[in-house]
């Protein structure tokens, strides 16, 4: 099963060997097929300055820029480095799990490359980064549904954000302000129902207050 999305992954992602970055990178990746999304990438440097990809596996990827705050960049990192910069790390665990995806961690800095990969973990820093940049992941999910239905889907917006809002309650989300954009045009814009306006506005403030 792991060498099968082995092969998919390399299909659909394949960091530039020729590209070597000025910034340590930390690029995270995750594909189970039937899943939703199929193939994920996230990729940070130690500025905070990254990308983030998701699509279906065999669709072509399509990165777009990010930016995030320079203490869950800090935070990141710190994980990284209590981790060895994943240099020579066996993460994933020995009991028998359910498939939950292969989760692939890769290092750059200069022309080293240090890459795990993983199904699930039982060590705690690994769990705390995978989780974190897994709520990353999650808020630009959300930016994607909220873009798409401001273009297609208009009614679907009210419950969108209703689902951020259960989201927030329950803290699946870093880096929610990532979001505060798309919630500012929605908040504003008189195409929308009033009540998406009004949950927009809702999650602005409280995004604002927890910074």
């Amino acid at each position: 099963m792991a060498t099968v999305f082995l092969a998919l992954t390399a299909e659909v992602y394949t960091l530039p060997a020729q590209v070597t970055p000025a910034v340590p990178r930390i690029t995270f990746t995750k594909a189970l097929k039937g899943s939703s999304p199929e193939y994920m990438a996230l990729s940070i440097d130690a500025n905070g300055k990254g990308t983030y990809d998701s699509h279906k596996l065999e669709d072509a990827p399509a990165p777009r820029p990010l930016q995030i705050s320079a203490g869950t960049a800090a935070r990141i990192f710190s994980l990284a480095e209590s981790l060895n910069y994943f240099r020579a790390l066996q993460l994933d665990t020995h009991h028998k799990v359910a498939n939950m995806g292969l989760k692939t961690l890769t290092y750059e800095a200069g022309k080293q490359i240090n890459k795990v990969q993983y199904n699930y973990t039982e060590n705690r820093a690994a769990q705390q980064l995978t989780e974190m940049l897994e709520k990353i992941s999650s808020v630009e999910e959300r930016i994607g549904q909220l873009e798409y239905a401001m273009r297609y889907d208009h009614l679907s917006l009210p419950e969108t954000l209703r689902e951020i809002q259960e989201g927030m309650n329950d803290h699946n989300f870093v880096e929610a302000a990532l979001m505060i954009p798309t919630l500012e045009k929605i908040s504003t814009d008189p195409r929308f129902m009033h009540l998406a306006q009004a949950r927009a506005q809702e999650i602005m403030q409280r995004i604002q207050e927890n910074k």
